[in-house]
């Protein structure tokens, strides 16, 4: 007996090596050692004797080879290939009958009429009772994929609830006492998961729901992203035009410390008087772009006070510190509050907030503009004028 059972399995292992296609990964040697392995364990559980046990092993060696042939009728195919091996091994008739109806035992739907034909379907499906139930069922559904029968995950779930609840059962006495409550864990474990993965959608979809209402009718994230952004834009260019002014200051002060420190005291020298108009105008651009540099930069005074009558009329901006810094906190309190009642209201200081700082931005802009064309013309007026005062002399 064991002679034989070790060239099954032999055989086997080099069946499924050349002709068993790769895209079986669930139907493969694996499962059958693991079916060969439970039904030797549930053999020894119900004392079978040599025979019914060499039966049974060698049914479950052979059950799944009629997949190296085709996965349509694999159970008749597994018949034939079995007749061929055993006849080929000097097996007796009446055993190779035996093997051939314990195979057929192992169809889907068949119902088992003797101990053998129970322990091998119990064998079969022992995985439903395993820690490991997850994971050789995922590689039935990706064995059915490459089959051309795709499931999603919820799909799979639902058929593999389906099994365990209304399509299996297990027939031994061993198996239905000790591999039940593991089978209905599993059972538990997918209805769990289930019903997870249901909630997960509902909230998903939900949240998509209040998304998709939230940007549709709540379009305040949007507006405040407006302000915020044109804000942030006019404070900038505010800073580039105080830049922009110190630069002028800065290097029109130097002309004239320059000038006054080297050139004016040299000017009572007779033969310098020629420098005196280039030196004049060079001074007086300078001056000049000081000037409307510091214009451009100087703060314009404001009251500092707001009027009720002003906030209830909206003809004041109480967000610039200028109109609220020599007031009581509870007076601006007041008046933000009168804001904060009216979105409208809100919108219109902001929007009047803006419009504001780009008034000033704009005369700072027109000052500096002004500022440079003088401070251009001057540096080429007074070049031009020291050409001719050194020409003329």
């Amino acid at each position: 007996m064991t002679d034989l059972i070790s060239k099954t399995e032999s055989f086997i292992l080099q069946l499924f090596k050349d002709k068993l296609s790769n895209i079986y990964v669930y139907h493969n040697f694996n499962h059958t050692k693991r079916v060969v392995e439970s039904a030797e364990y549930l053999a020894e559980q119900k004392n079978l004797n040599e025979e019914d046990k060499l039966i049974l092993l060698l049914s479950a060696w052979l059950h799944d080879t009629g997949y190296t042939i085709s996965e349509n009728q694999h159970e008749e195919e597994s018949k034939r290939i079995a007749v061929d091996f055993l006849e080929a091994n000097n097996v007796a008739q009446d055993i190779i009958k035996s093997v051939q109806k314990t195979i057929g035992a192992t169809k889907i739907g068949a119902q088992p009429s003797s101990e053998i034909e129970k322990i091998i379907k119990d064998a079969d499906c022992s995985h439903f009772a395993k820690g490991y139930f997850k994971e050789v069922s995922e590689l039935l559904r990706q064995e059915l994929r490459l089959r051309g029968q795709d499931y999603n995950a919820d799909e799979w779930t639902n058929l593999n609830i389906e099994m365990l609840s209304f399509k299996h059962q297990y027939y031994t006495d061993y198996a239905v006492k000790n591999w039940s409550a593991a089978k209905q864990e599993n059972l538990i474990n997918l209805i769990e998961e289930k019903e997870k993965t249901k909630r997960k959608k509902e909230k998903d979809k939900l949240k998509a729901k209040y998304k998709a209402q939230y940007k549709n009718d709540n379009p305040e994230r949007s507006i405040q992203t407006l302000f915020r952004t044109t804000l942030r834009n006019h404070l900038k260019l505010s800073d580039i035009a105080d830049t922009k002014a110190n630069i002028l200051l800065s290097v029109n002060a130097i002309i004239i410390s320059l000038a006054l420190a080297n050139i004016i005291p040299k000017l009572d020298n007779p033969s310098n008087q020629h420098l005196m108009i280039p030196t004049l105008i060079l001074i007086c651009f300078s001056v000049a772009a000081i000037i409307l540099s510091i214009l451009s930069t100087r703060p314009n005074v404001t009251s500092g006070e707001f009027t009720k009558e002003q906030v209830e009329k909206r003809d004041v901006n109480i967000l610039f510190f200028g109109n609220f810094h020599k007031m009581t906190f509870e007076n601006y309190l007041w008046g933000v509050k009168e804001i904060l009642k009216d979105k409208d209201y809100v919108y219109e200081a902001l929007v009047k907030d803006l419009y504001l700082l780009g008034k000033v931005l704009e005369r700072k802009y027109r000052l500096l503009r002004i500022t440079y064309t003088i401070f251009m013309a001057g540096i080429i007026i007074s070049v031009v004028s020291f050409f001719i005062a050194f020409y003329m002399m």
